[in-house]
């Protein structure tokens, strides 16, 4: 069980329960491919193992992407965003990120924007 530096602890500001969102991008190219969710436990793991691991909160439980899909997320850096409430988590992408099989969750829809002026 890795355990988190506390002096990174100390800079998180985490929700009611415990978590703090985690944008994971693809280290090469900017592209943004999934939202998912850390607490102490996880960012601990992600940092430790190189490998992203994030907090499922609808099944409860720790998950090391790629486990049973093969698309692994290698991290090659972390960041804290200035308020320490936002992870940016850059990875090397194997395959997919998005569980309905697109490459980044962010594939589906493009909302309409409507400019003034």
């Amino acid at each position: 069980m890795s355990v988190l530096d506390p002096a990174i602890a100390a800079r998180l500001k985490r929700t009611a329960d415990g978590l703090v969102p985690a944008i994971a991008q693809q280290w090469d190219t900017g592209e943004v491919l999934m939202l998912g969710w850390m607490d102490d436990q996880a960012l601990a793991r992600t940092l430790s193992t190189g490998r992203a691991t994030y907090w499922s909160r609808s099944r409860q439980e720790y998950w090391a992407k790629g486990d049973t899909s093969g698309h692994v997320q290698h991290v090659r850096e972390v960041r804290l965003d200035c308020d320490g409430d936002t992870l940016l988590v850059k990875v090397d992408q194997v395959g997919v990120a998005c569980h309905t099989g697109d490459r980044t969750c962010f594939d589906a829809d493009q909302l309409e924007v409507h400019l003034d002026g």
